[in-house]
Order: C-alpha cells, then sequence, then structure tokens
C-alpha cells in the first residue's frame, strides 16, 4: 500500500532522540511530520492545523500521553490515535483504549508492525476520498448507478458490466443474498441502448406458483377466480426494455419450460388467452444458488441455464471486499443523516474498525441497515462503538465474559490472541495475520518468541 506525501502525522515524544528517529523514519516512508515535545504542545498543534494521525508517547513529563489523548479527541476524535510506551501495563492499555487510542505499541517499536498499523488507520478515515481509479477504467459515461467500491473485485465486475450493458445478451447475475445484485442489473439497463425504456422487476421468490404465470404473461378476464378484468404481464410491460427475473432459481420445472419457451420464439399468449404476443426484451436474471449444481441435481433445467448464462456476472460478498466498507459505511451515513437530518460529521476510527472487522453475512443490506440503525440512535457529531450494538468484531480471541481480562502481561495476552486465531482459522498463517490485522512476517517474529512453530 503506497503513502501519500500530504498525510500529516504529528509525532508527539519528550525523547528527542526518539522523536527524531520516528521522524526520519515516518519522512522515508513518504509522510509529512511535525513534532510536538510535550502533550500540552500536542493539543495546541490540534487546534491549529489538521493531522492524518497522530503517534504519541504516553509518558511525558509535563502533560502525558494519556491527558493529551483525552483532549484531542474533543477536538476531533475522528484523528487516529497511536500510543507508544515502554511500560507493559494492562491498565494503562485499557486506560489508553477507553479514551479512544486507535491503537498501543510497546517500546522497543516493531517497525513493519508500525508502519502496518498506520497505514490500516490512515486507510480506515479516507472515508469521502473520490474512486478516480474506477473512473479511469470504466470511463465518466459509465453510469454505475450507486454501485459503491474500489477494491480490485468491484473495478472487475464494473469493467465487465460497462461491457455487458453495451450488448443485448442475457446476464445472469450471481451472488450472496444483500450483494447488490439488482444495482448491478439496473446498472446494465440504463447503460444499454434500452436504457429509454422500462426497466421491469420481479422477485420470483415472492410471488406463489399459482399466480407467477400470471404474473410474467398476464391474463385474460374472468380467466381464474379473481381475475376481473384483462392484466398485461410483466413481459408485456418490458417491451423494448429489460426484465430483471431476481432469485429465478426459485421457479418450478413446469414454470421453466415456459420461461425458456419464451426466451426461444419471443411470444406468449396470456393466462386464458388465444392471441399471440410478441415481445423484444433483454433478459437480466440473478441468483443466489449455484444453478450449475441445481442442474446437476436436477432441480433446474440444464437448457434454461444455458440460455441465461450466456454472459454470468459474480457480485463479490461484502467479506471479499473489505477496503470497500469505509466508501460503504460513509455513503449510508450521508443518505441517512439526510433523511433523519442529523448533522453527523462521521465515524470514529475505533467505529471503522469494528464497522471493517465484521463478517457482514447480510452483505451490503446488513451494513445499510446497521448504519441506519446507528444513525438513528446517535448522539453526537461522529458515530461511535457503542453506536453499532447490531454488530460484534469478528476476531479469533474474545475476552472472559466479565470483560477485559486482568492480572495478565500484554504479551500473554498477545499470545493468547495468536494462538486463538490460528485455532480458529486451522492454522492457516496468512488467514491468521489477516485477521489480526499484521503482515505474515510479524506473525512468523511473534510466533518463534512464543516457541510456537
Amino acid at each position: 500500500m503506497g503513502t501519500n506525501p500530504k498525510r500529516n502525522i504529528m509525532v508527539v515524544d519528550d525523547d528527542m532522540g526518539h522523536r527524531t528517529m520516528l521522524k526520519t523514519l515516518l519522512t522515508g516512508w513518504g509522510y509529512a511530520v511535525s513534532e510536538a515535545d510535550d502533550g500540552s504542545a500536542a493539543i495546541v498543534l490540534t487546534r491549529e492545523r489538521p493531522f492524518d494521525l497522530i503517534l504519541m508517547d504516553m509518558r511525558m513529563v509535563k502533560v502525558s500521553g494519556l491527558t493529551a489523548l483525552e483532549a484531542v479527541k474533543e477536538i476531533n476524535p475522528s484523528i487516529p490515535v497511536i500510543i507508544m510506551t515502554a511500560y507493559s501495563s494492562i491498565e494503562t492499555a485499557i486506560q489508553a483504549m477507553k479514551k479512544g487510542a486507535y491503537e498501543y505499541l510497546t517500546k522497543p517499536l516493531d517497525f513493519d508492525e508500525l508502519r502496518l498499523k498506520i497505514e490500516q488507520a490512515m486507510d480506515h478515515s479516507m472515508l469521502k476520498e473520490e474512486n478516480r481509479l474506477l473512473r479511469e477504467l470504466i470511463g465518466e459515461r459509465f453510469d454505475s448507478r450507486n454501485i459503491i467500491g474500489r477494491s480490485p473485485a468491484m473495478v472487475r465486475l464494473l469493467e465487465t458490466t460497462a461491457r455487458a450493458a453495451s450488448s443485448d445478451a442475457t446476464v445472469l447475475i450471481a451472488g450472496e443474498s444483500g450483494t447488490g445484485k439488482e444495482m448491478v442489473a439496473g446498472a446494465i439497463h440504463f447503460n444499454s441502448p434500452r436504457k429509454d425504456h422500462p426497466f421491469i422487476k420481479m422477485n420470483c421468490a415472492a410471488i406463489s406458483e399459482g399466480l407467477l404465470e400470471s404474473e410474467l404473461f398476464g391474463h385474460e378476464k374472468g380467466s381464474f377466480t379473481g381475475a376481473l378484468r384483462r392484466r398485461e404481464g410483466r413481459f408485456k410491460q418490458a417491451h423494448l426494455g429489460s426484465l430483471f427475473l431476481d432469485e429465478v432459481s426459485e421457479m418450478s420445472l413446469a414454470m421453466q419450460a415456459k420461461l425458456l419457451r419464451v426466451l426461444q420464439e419471443r411470444d406468449f399468449t396470456r393466462v386464458g388467452g388465444e392471441e399471440v404476443i410478441s415481445v423484444d426484451v433483454r433478459i437480466i436474471a440473478a441468483t443466489n444458488k449455484d444453478l450449475a449444481h441445481l442442474v446437476r441435481e436436477n432441480r433446474f433445467r440444464e437448457d434454461l441455464f444455458y440460455r441465461l448464462n450466456v454472459i454470468t456476472l459474480t457480485v463479490p460478498p461484502l467479506r471479499d471486499r473489505r477496503e470497500d466498507i469505509p466508501l460503504l459505511a460513509e455513503h449510508f451515513l450521508k443518505r441517512f443523516a439526510e433523511k433523519n437530518e442529523k448533522p453527523l460529521k462521521g465515524f470514529t476510527p475505533q467505529a471503522m474498525d469494528r464497522l471493517i472487522k465484521h463478517h457482514w453475512p447480510g452483505n451490503v443490506r446488513e451494513i445499510m441497515n446497521t448504519i441506519e440503525s446507528a444513525v438513528v440512535l446517535s448522539r453526537s457529531a461522529y458515530l461511535t462503538e457503542d453506536d453499532l450494538p447490531l454488530i460484534r468484531q469478528d476476531l479469533g480471541y474474545a475476552p472472559p465474559a466479565g470483560g477485559v481480562a486482568t492480572g495478565f502481561s500484554l504479551d500473554e495476552i498477545e499470545k493468547e490472541t495468536i494462538l486463538k486465531t490460528l485455532e480458529s482459522v486451522r492454522g492457516n498463517k496468512s488467514e491468521a495475520a489477516r485477521k489480526l490485522g499484521i503482515t505474515r512476517a510479524t506473525l512468523h517474529k511473534k510466533l518463534k518468541r512464543y516457541d510456537v512453530p
């Protein structure tokens, strides 16, 4: 991950030698560095100019790091503050975290770990940065229909979506529930030559089997009990436009056969009618199931599968594109703050860290609901961890039910966390390092220190 020379770090330490060493190190990494020789100077500088991150020593002669941390958080709670200390006191660590420290590192510093934590903190706080990469790759004229993401997976998806939109081919969109398949379908339609014609949507799972045929093809008056007048179906409504069939896997085999015939012949008759109606409709289908697997189990027609599967787009789950979580969170914060007329400014680093570490089984739909709830319940200008009761941190190690473990050194707690995380991922060190937020090299060094193979 590259650094940006415009990102400013303030180093606060009354040890001039250590402060100078850190300034040299950070400058070499591409950061602009300001210095403060005491907590009081740090407070003054925070009022005078913006900082992207503060690296602060715990023990200083005049104003301590804890006192300065508390004051900094009152001035601007969105600034990530990394505390440094030579004292491995769990009580002090708990105080720092309670006062809003983003991270707690012990001296002598592990420079690899320091650099990783700084980059993570910077990444978490860049909530309003424009996604220039997507605009360059996809072009200004592509309307992404509020599909938000700058991760490699989303860049690939939007590139393919842009190419698919320009054609008239049938598209199958796969992905877990809540990933945004309907938004991708909308992007395809509204960037296609059919964009000035109807975009009709139908959720096949939400309509009973008995009514599905009528919904798709329409019915004549009196064709069944309750049919008081003729009704046009979704195919007719979508003429010259696009028809989005969500959860297409929920159709019965009999209904699949009827759909297949319409896709092949491009005509149909209403339920109870005889008139043959010709239509020009582009089909966009979506599913959260593995259709190929359903075909093998004879639960989905193979010929319909190949008819739908001309172009396949797979929307990645949110857990596989965590770098998009800050962008999504900021987007939903802005939307719901405006809706509820609340003057919210953003997230504290701890709140954003919790959002990024959550597993998000409900994907984008879940994060949208979580942020809406947090906005409604918020009591300050920045959303905090306390505003996010609906989620928990997906960590490999959890403290005892009574709270943070006491009576243990930081090394003991760190060792237990690492071992529990390794156990949770069945010894996969790359996955463990990702969950712990450290590099694989750092994990190896720590395991070696603990005599763990």
